[in-house]
Protein backbone atom coordinates (compact mmCIF):
# COMPACT_ATOMS: atom_id res chain seq x y z
CA UNK A 1 0.00 0.00 0.00
CA UNK A 2 1.42 3.41 -0.98
CA UNK A 3 0.83 6.60 1.01
CA UNK A 4 0.00 9.75 -0.93
CA UNK A 5 1.57 12.71 0.90
CA UNK A 6 0.26 15.11 -1.74
CA UNK A 7 -3.31 14.32 -0.66
CA UNK A 8 -2.38 15.01 2.96
CA UNK A 9 -0.95 18.41 2.01
CA UNK A 10 -4.01 19.19 -0.09
CA UNK A 11 -6.37 18.20 2.70
CA UNK A 12 -4.43 20.26 5.25
CA UNK A 13 -4.68 23.34 3.05
CA UNK A 14 -8.40 22.80 2.55
CA UNK A 15 -8.99 22.39 6.29
CA UNK A 16 -7.03 25.59 6.91
CA UNK A 17 -9.15 27.44 4.34
CA UNK A 18 -12.41 26.15 5.80
CA UNK A 19 -11.39 27.04 9.36
CA UNK A 20 -10.52 30.59 8.35
CA UNK A 21 -13.80 30.79 6.44
CA UNK A 22 -15.84 29.65 9.46
CA UNK A 23 -14.26 32.23 11.76
CA UNK A 24 -14.48 35.07 9.26
CA UNK A 25 -18.14 34.35 8.52
CA UNK A 26 -18.99 34.18 12.23
CA UNK A 27 -17.31 37.54 12.80
CA UNK A 28 -19.12 39.14 9.84
CA UNK A 29 -22.54 37.79 10.72
CA UNK A 30 -22.52 37.67 14.54
CA UNK A 31 -19.99 40.27 15.75
CA UNK A 32 -19.03 41.55 18.19
CA UNK A 33 -17.57 38.30 19.48
CA UNK A 34 -14.69 37.53 21.82
CA UNK A 35 -12.12 34.87 21.03
CA UNK A 36 -13.64 32.70 23.74
CA UNK A 37 -17.07 33.01 22.09
CA UNK A 38 -15.58 32.20 18.69
CA UNK A 39 -14.05 29.03 20.13
CA UNK A 40 -17.36 28.02 21.71
CA UNK A 41 -19.47 28.64 18.60
CA UNK A 42 -17.00 27.21 16.06
CA UNK A 43 -15.81 24.37 18.31
CA UNK A 44 -12.22 25.10 17.25
CA UNK A 45 -9.42 25.03 19.80
CA UNK A 46 -8.58 28.35 21.48
CA UNK A 47 -5.04 28.11 20.07
CA UNK A 48 -6.49 27.85 16.55
CA UNK A 49 -8.74 30.86 17.18
CA UNK A 50 -5.74 32.88 18.34
CA UNK A 51 -3.76 31.93 15.20
CA UNK A 52 -6.64 32.65 12.82
CA UNK A 53 -7.59 36.00 14.36
CA UNK A 54 -3.94 37.06 14.41
CA UNK A 55 -3.74 36.47 10.66
CA UNK A 56 -7.06 38.22 10.00
CA UNK A 57 -5.90 41.20 12.07
CA UNK A 58 -2.58 41.32 10.26
CA UNK A 59 -4.40 41.47 6.91
CA UNK A 60 -6.79 44.20 8.10
CA UNK A 61 -9.86 41.97 7.71
CA UNK A 62 -10.98 42.31 11.32
CA UNK A 63 -10.41 44.75 14.16
CA UNK A 64 -10.45 44.66 17.94
CA UNK A 65 -13.00 46.90 19.63
CA UNK A 66 -13.85 47.94 23.19
CA UNK A 67 -13.54 45.22 25.78
CA UNK A 68 -16.72 43.39 26.73
CA UNK A 69 -18.09 43.65 30.28
CA UNK A 70 -16.21 41.20 32.45
CA UNK A 71 -17.71 39.14 35.29
CA UNK A 72 -14.30 38.76 36.85
CA UNK A 73 -10.75 38.23 35.67
CA UNK A 74 -9.24 39.64 32.53
CA UNK A 75 -11.82 41.42 30.28
CA UNK A 76 -12.47 39.82 26.88
CA UNK A 77 -11.72 41.91 23.79
CA UNK A 78 -14.41 41.93 21.13
CA UNK A 79 -13.71 41.42 17.44
CA UNK A 80 -15.56 42.89 14.47
CA UNK A 81 -15.08 42.69 10.72
CA UNK A 82 -13.16 45.50 9.06
CA UNK A 83 -14.62 46.19 5.63
CA UNK A 84 -13.00 49.42 4.51
CA UNK A 85 -9.40 48.33 3.89
CA UNK A 86 -10.06 46.48 0.61
CA UNK A 87 -12.29 47.31 -2.35
CA UNK A 88 -14.03 45.23 -4.99
CA UNK A 89 -15.85 46.00 -8.24
CA UNK A 90 -19.16 44.44 -9.25
CA UNK A 91 -20.42 44.53 -12.84
CA UNK A 92 -23.88 43.73 -14.13
CA UNK A 93 -23.76 43.16 -17.88
CA UNK A 94 -27.44 43.31 -18.85
CA UNK A 95 -29.06 43.33 -22.29
CA UNK A 96 -29.17 47.13 -22.54
CA UNK A 97 -26.63 48.55 -20.12
CA UNK A 98 -23.54 47.91 -18.02
CA UNK A 99 -23.64 48.79 -14.32
CA UNK A 100 -20.29 49.15 -12.55
CA UNK A 101 -20.24 49.52 -8.77
CA UNK A 102 -17.46 49.89 -6.24
CA UNK A 103 -17.98 47.98 -2.97
CA UNK A 104 -16.16 47.55 0.30
CA UNK A 105 -15.96 44.04 1.75
CA UNK A 106 -19.20 44.55 3.64
CA UNK A 107 -21.24 45.04 0.47
CA UNK A 108 -21.58 48.80 0.90
CA UNK A 109 -21.79 50.57 -2.46
CA UNK A 110 -19.20 53.36 -2.63
CA UNK A 111 -19.70 54.46 -6.22
CA UNK A 112 -21.86 53.47 -9.18
CA UNK A 113 -21.94 54.14 -12.92
CA UNK A 114 -24.36 52.99 -15.62
CA UNK A 115 -23.38 52.88 -19.29
CA UNK A 116 -25.49 51.94 -22.33
CA UNK A 117 -24.76 48.72 -24.19
CA UNK A 118 -25.30 49.05 -27.93
CA UNK A 119 -22.75 46.55 -29.31
CA UNK A 120 -23.33 42.83 -29.21
CA UNK A 121 -20.29 40.85 -30.40
CA UNK A 122 -17.90 39.13 -28.03
CA UNK A 123 -14.80 41.11 -29.00
CA UNK A 124 -16.54 44.49 -29.07
CA UNK A 125 -18.20 44.01 -25.68
CA UNK A 126 -14.95 42.76 -24.15
CA UNK A 127 -13.00 45.80 -25.35
CA UNK A 128 -15.79 48.14 -24.26
CA UNK A 129 -16.03 46.57 -20.79
CA UNK A 130 -12.27 46.71 -20.27
CA UNK A 131 -12.15 50.38 -21.30
CA UNK A 132 -15.07 51.21 -18.97
CA UNK A 133 -13.40 49.43 -16.05
CA UNK A 134 -10.07 51.17 -16.65
CA UNK A 135 -11.82 54.54 -16.77
CA UNK A 136 -13.84 53.70 -13.65
CA UNK A 137 -10.70 52.78 -11.71
CA UNK A 138 -8.93 55.93 -12.89
CA UNK A 139 -11.90 58.18 -12.10
CA UNK A 140 -12.23 56.80 -8.58
CA UNK A 141 -8.57 56.17 -7.78
CA UNK A 142 -8.85 58.02 -4.46
CA UNK A 143 -11.40 55.47 -3.26
CA UNK A 144 -9.73 52.42 -4.83
CA UNK A 145 -6.60 51.79 -2.77
CA UNK A 146 -6.53 47.99 -2.67
CA UNK A 147 -8.67 46.40 -5.37
CA UNK A 148 -8.84 42.67 -4.66
CA UNK A 149 -11.53 41.33 -6.98
CA UNK A 150 -13.79 42.09 -9.94
CA UNK A 151 -17.01 40.17 -10.40
CA UNK A 152 -19.20 40.13 -13.51
CA UNK A 153 -22.73 38.75 -13.80
CA UNK A 154 -24.83 38.44 -16.94
CA UNK A 155 -27.80 36.41 -18.24
CA UNK A 156 -27.28 33.04 -19.88
CA UNK A 157 -25.21 29.92 -19.36
CA UNK A 158 -22.09 30.84 -17.41
CA UNK A 159 -19.34 28.35 -16.51
CA UNK A 160 -18.31 30.01 -13.25
CA UNK A 161 -15.58 27.50 -12.42
CA UNK A 162 -13.74 28.04 -15.70
CA UNK A 163 -14.72 31.69 -16.08
CA UNK A 164 -16.32 31.13 -19.48
CA UNK A 165 -19.54 32.51 -20.96
CA UNK A 166 -21.11 29.59 -22.85
CA UNK A 167 -24.23 31.44 -23.95
CA UNK A 168 -25.86 34.80 -23.35
CA UNK A 169 -28.98 35.97 -25.17
CA UNK A 170 -27.71 39.40 -26.21
CA UNK A 171 -24.07 38.84 -27.16
CA UNK A 172 -22.72 36.55 -29.89
CA UNK A 173 -20.29 34.35 -27.98
CA UNK A 174 -18.34 31.17 -28.52
CA UNK A 175 -16.84 29.87 -25.25
CA UNK A 176 -15.95 33.45 -24.27
CA UNK A 177 -13.05 33.30 -21.71
CA UNK A 178 -14.07 36.57 -20.11
CA UNK A 179 -12.54 35.89 -16.67
CA UNK A 180 -9.12 35.14 -18.15
CA UNK A 181 -9.19 38.29 -20.28
CA UNK A 182 -10.07 40.47 -17.29
CA UNK A 183 -7.46 38.79 -15.09
CA UNK A 184 -4.75 39.60 -17.63
CA UNK A 185 -5.84 43.23 -17.80
CA UNK A 186 -6.34 43.97 -14.09
CA UNK A 187 -4.26 41.33 -12.26
CA UNK A 188 -6.91 40.66 -9.60
CA UNK A 189 -9.18 37.72 -8.82
CA UNK A 190 -12.12 37.56 -11.26
CA UNK A 191 -15.53 36.00 -10.60
CA UNK A 192 -18.14 35.27 -13.24
CA UNK A 193 -21.75 34.19 -12.75
CA UNK A 194 -25.34 34.10 -13.92
CA UNK A 195 -27.14 37.31 -12.97
CA UNK A 196 -30.31 35.77 -11.51
CA UNK A 197 -28.56 32.99 -9.60
CA UNK A 198 -26.19 35.61 -8.18
CA UNK A 199 -29.16 37.79 -7.20
CA UNK A 200 -30.63 34.83 -5.28
CA UNK A 201 -27.31 34.52 -3.47
CA UNK A 202 -27.34 38.27 -2.72
CA UNK A 203 -30.87 37.94 -1.31
CA UNK A 204 -29.61 35.27 1.10
CA UNK A 205 -26.68 37.42 2.24
CA UNK A 206 -28.23 40.89 2.31
CA UNK A 207 -31.96 40.62 1.57
CA UNK A 208 -35.13 38.99 2.80
CA UNK A 209 -33.91 35.37 2.90
CA UNK A 210 -31.07 35.86 5.39
CA UNK A 211 -33.03 34.10 8.12
CA UNK A 212 -33.91 30.92 6.18
CA UNK A 213 -31.93 27.97 4.88
CA UNK A 214 -33.90 27.21 1.69
CA UNK A 215 -35.28 29.82 -0.68
CA UNK A 216 -36.06 30.56 -4.32
CA UNK A 217 -35.80 33.87 -6.14
CA UNK A 218 -37.75 34.42 -9.37
CA UNK A 219 -37.12 37.56 -11.41
CA UNK A 220 -39.44 38.69 -14.19
CA UNK A 221 -38.11 41.20 -16.70
CA UNK A 222 -37.46 40.55 -20.39
CA UNK A 223 -37.22 36.90 -19.47
CA UNK A 224 -37.93 34.83 -16.38
CA UNK A 225 -34.98 33.61 -14.34
CA UNK A 226 -34.62 31.87 -11.02
CA UNK A 227 -32.05 30.96 -8.42
CA UNK A 228 -32.42 28.26 -5.79
CA UNK A 229 -30.71 28.33 -2.39
CA UNK A 230 -30.52 25.04 -0.49
CA UNK A 231 -28.90 24.97 2.97
CA UNK A 232 -27.72 28.55 2.30
CA UNK A 233 -25.81 27.35 -0.78
CA UNK A 234 -26.56 28.25 -4.39
CA UNK A 235 -27.87 25.20 -6.26
CA UNK A 236 -26.02 24.54 -9.52
CA UNK A 237 -25.27 21.42 -11.52
CA UNK A 238 -22.56 20.05 -13.84
CA UNK A 239 -23.61 22.62 -16.45
CA UNK A 240 -23.53 25.52 -13.95
CA UNK A 241 -27.28 25.96 -14.32
CA UNK A 242 -30.48 24.92 -12.60
CA UNK A 243 -34.23 25.58 -12.71
CA UNK A 244 -35.08 27.09 -16.11
CA UNK A 245 -38.39 28.27 -14.73
CA UNK A 246 -39.22 30.50 -17.70
CA UNK A 247 -40.02 27.49 -19.88
CA UNK A 248 -42.42 25.73 -17.57
CA UNK A 249 -45.65 25.28 -19.56
CA UNK A 250 -48.51 27.19 -17.92
CA UNK A 251 -50.95 27.19 -20.87
CA UNK A 252 -51.06 24.19 -23.23
CA UNK A 253 -53.10 26.24 -25.72
CA UNK A 254 -50.83 29.27 -25.52
CA UNK A 255 -48.72 30.78 -28.28
CA UNK A 256 -45.49 29.22 -29.45
CA UNK A 257 -42.38 30.22 -27.50
CA UNK A 258 -38.98 30.83 -29.10
CA UNK A 259 -37.88 27.57 -27.42
CA UNK A 260 -40.37 25.68 -29.62
CA UNK A 261 -42.87 24.81 -26.89
CA UNK A 262 -46.34 26.32 -26.45
CA UNK A 263 -47.61 28.39 -23.52
CA UNK A 264 -44.34 28.88 -21.65
CA UNK A 265 -44.41 31.02 -18.52
CA UNK A 266 -42.09 33.51 -20.22
CA UNK A 267 -44.70 34.18 -22.91
CA UNK A 268 -47.30 35.15 -20.31
CA UNK A 269 -45.53 37.16 -17.61
CA UNK A 270 -42.55 39.06 -19.06
CA UNK A 271 -42.86 42.81 -19.42
CA UNK A 272 -43.20 42.76 -23.22
CA UNK A 273 -45.98 40.15 -23.11
CA UNK A 274 -48.01 42.13 -20.56
CA UNK A 275 -47.52 45.36 -22.50
CA UNK A 276 -48.60 43.72 -25.78
CA UNK A 277 -51.71 42.30 -24.14
CA UNK A 278 -52.54 45.71 -22.68
CA UNK A 279 -52.35 47.31 -26.14
CA UNK A 280 -54.56 44.60 -27.63
CA UNK A 281 -57.21 45.06 -24.95
CA UNK A 282 -57.15 48.86 -25.23
CA UNK A 283 -57.63 48.53 -29.00
CA UNK A 284 -60.57 46.19 -28.35
CA UNK A 285 -62.24 48.93 -26.31
CA UNK A 286 -61.66 47.90 -22.70
CA UNK A 287 -62.26 50.91 -20.41
CA UNK A 288 -59.02 52.00 -18.75
CA UNK A 289 -56.84 54.96 -17.81
CA UNK A 290 -54.02 53.34 -19.76
CA UNK A 291 -53.23 54.82 -23.16
CA UNK A 292 -51.51 53.35 -26.19
CA UNK A 293 -48.70 55.89 -25.80
CA UNK A 294 -48.02 55.00 -22.15
CA UNK A 295 -48.54 51.28 -21.92
CA UNK A 296 -45.25 50.26 -20.30
CA UNK A 297 -45.06 47.95 -17.30
CA UNK A 298 -44.38 50.69 -14.72
CA UNK A 299 -47.51 52.56 -15.78
CA UNK A 300 -49.58 49.36 -15.77
CA UNK A 301 -48.52 48.64 -12.18
CA UNK A 302 -49.21 52.22 -11.14
CA UNK A 303 -52.70 52.15 -12.63
CA UNK A 304 -53.36 48.76 -11.01
CA UNK A 305 -52.46 50.24 -7.62
CA UNK A 306 -54.92 53.07 -8.33
CA UNK A 307 -57.77 50.65 -9.01
CA UNK A 308 -57.82 50.56 -12.82
CA UNK A 309 -59.71 47.37 -13.72
CA UNK A 310 -57.78 46.51 -16.89
CA UNK A 311 -54.41 47.08 -15.20
CA UNK A 312 -55.52 44.95 -12.25
CA UNK A 313 -56.56 42.17 -14.63
CA UNK A 314 -53.18 42.28 -16.40
CA UNK A 315 -51.21 42.04 -13.15
CA UNK A 316 -53.57 39.42 -11.72
CA UNK A 317 -53.33 37.20 -14.84
CA UNK A 318 -49.54 37.43 -14.77
CA UNK A 319 -49.55 36.59 -11.06
CA UNK A 320 -51.76 33.54 -11.55
CA UNK A 321 -49.50 32.22 -14.29
CA UNK A 322 -46.47 32.89 -12.15
CA UNK A 323 -48.21 31.08 -9.29
CA UNK A 324 -48.61 27.95 -11.45
CA UNK A 325 -44.84 27.81 -11.94
CA UNK A 326 -44.22 28.65 -8.29
CA UNK A 327 -46.46 25.73 -7.24
CA UNK A 328 -44.34 23.32 -9.28
CA UNK A 329 -41.16 24.63 -7.66
CA UNK A 330 -42.71 24.39 -4.19
CA UNK A 331 -43.70 20.78 -4.83
CA UNK A 332 -40.14 19.98 -5.94
CA UNK A 333 -37.96 22.02 -3.55
CA UNK A 334 -40.19 22.75 -0.53
CA UNK A 335 -38.53 26.13 0.17
CA UNK A 336 -39.13 28.23 3.27
CA UNK A 337 -39.40 31.46 1.29
CA UNK A 338 -39.96 32.57 -2.29
CA UNK A 339 -38.89 36.04 -3.38
CA UNK A 340 -40.17 37.76 -6.51
CA UNK A 341 -38.21 40.48 -8.29
CA UNK A 342 -38.68 42.69 -11.34
CA UNK A 343 -40.89 45.58 -12.41
CA UNK A 344 -44.06 43.53 -11.92
CA UNK A 345 -43.49 43.68 -8.16
CA UNK A 346 -44.32 47.41 -8.21
CA UNK A 347 -47.91 46.22 -7.73
CA UNK A 348 -47.14 43.89 -4.80
CA UNK A 349 -50.54 43.34 -3.19
CA UNK A 350 -52.32 42.35 -6.41
CA UNK A 351 -49.40 40.27 -7.62
CA UNK A 352 -48.84 38.34 -4.37
CA UNK A 353 -52.56 37.70 -3.92
CA UNK A 354 -52.77 36.15 -7.40
CA UNK A 355 -49.59 34.10 -6.93
CA UNK A 356 -50.85 32.75 -3.59
CA UNK A 357 -54.24 31.90 -5.10
CA UNK A 358 -52.66 29.67 -7.77
CA UNK A 359 -50.15 28.27 -5.31
CA UNK A 360 -52.87 27.22 -2.85
CA UNK A 361 -54.79 25.47 -5.62
CA UNK A 362 -51.83 23.61 -7.16
CA UNK A 363 -49.28 22.80 -4.44
CA UNK A 364 -49.31 20.27 -1.61
CA UNK A 365 -50.66 21.77 1.60
CA UNK A 366 -47.92 20.30 3.80
CA UNK A 367 -45.24 21.84 1.58
CA UNK A 368 -46.64 25.36 1.79
CA UNK A 369 -47.53 25.41 5.50
CA UNK A 370 -44.50 27.44 6.57
CA UNK A 371 -43.84 29.08 3.19
CA UNK A 372 -43.79 32.84 2.84
CA UNK A 373 -43.76 34.76 -0.45
CA UNK A 374 -42.61 38.35 -0.72
CA UNK A 375 -41.09 40.85 -3.13
CA UNK A 376 -37.36 41.46 -3.23
CA UNK A 377 -35.84 44.06 -0.91
CA UNK A 378 -32.83 44.53 -3.18
CA UNK A 379 -32.31 46.71 -6.24
CA UNK A 380 -32.24 44.10 -8.99
CA UNK A 381 -30.79 46.62 -11.44
CA UNK A 382 -27.68 47.15 -9.32
CA UNK A 383 -24.54 45.00 -9.26
CA UNK A 384 -25.27 43.54 -5.81
CA UNK A 385 -25.51 40.06 -7.35
CA UNK A 386 -21.96 40.44 -8.64
CA UNK A 387 -20.75 41.38 -5.17
CA UNK A 388 -22.54 38.32 -3.76
CA UNK A 389 -20.07 36.12 -5.66
CA UNK A 390 -17.23 37.93 -3.89
CA UNK A 391 -18.98 37.48 -0.55
CA UNK A 392 -19.34 33.77 -1.33
CA UNK A 393 -15.59 33.55 -1.98
CA UNK A 394 -14.87 35.27 1.34
CA UNK A 395 -17.25 32.95 3.17
CA UNK A 396 -15.79 29.77 1.63
CA UNK A 397 -12.28 31.02 2.37
CA UNK A 398 -10.86 30.99 -1.16
CA UNK A 399 -10.56 34.78 -1.42
CA UNK A 400 -9.17 34.97 2.12
CA UNK A 401 -6.31 32.65 1.11
CA UNK A 402 -5.65 34.78 -1.97
CA UNK A 403 -5.47 37.93 0.17
CA UNK A 404 -3.00 36.25 2.54
CA UNK A 405 -0.77 35.25 -0.38
CA UNK A 406 -0.93 38.63 -2.14
CA UNK A 407 -0.46 40.89 0.89
CA UNK A 408 2.13 38.92 2.86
Amino acid sequence: MTFNYLNLVGNAELIKQLNYAIIYRLIVQQAPLSRIQLAEVSQLAPASITKITRQLLKNKLIKEVDAQQSTGGRPAVSIQAKFSYYQTIGVQLSRSHITIELYDLGGRSLMSEVHPLTIFTEQEVQQYLISLLKQFIENHSKKIKRLVAISVVLPGLIDSQRGIVRYTPHIQVKAWPLAEMLRKEFNVTIYLGNDIQSLALAESYFGSTQDVEDSILIRVHRGVGSGVIVNQQLLTNHNQSACEVGHIQVDALGERCHCGNFGCLENRVVNDAIERRAIQMIEQGYPTKLTLDACHIANICQCANQGDELAIKLVKDAGENLGRAVAIMVNIFNPQRIVLAGELTKSPQILLSAVNSALNALSLEDLRKNLTINCSSLNDRSAIGAFALIQQALFNGSLLMTLFDDYN
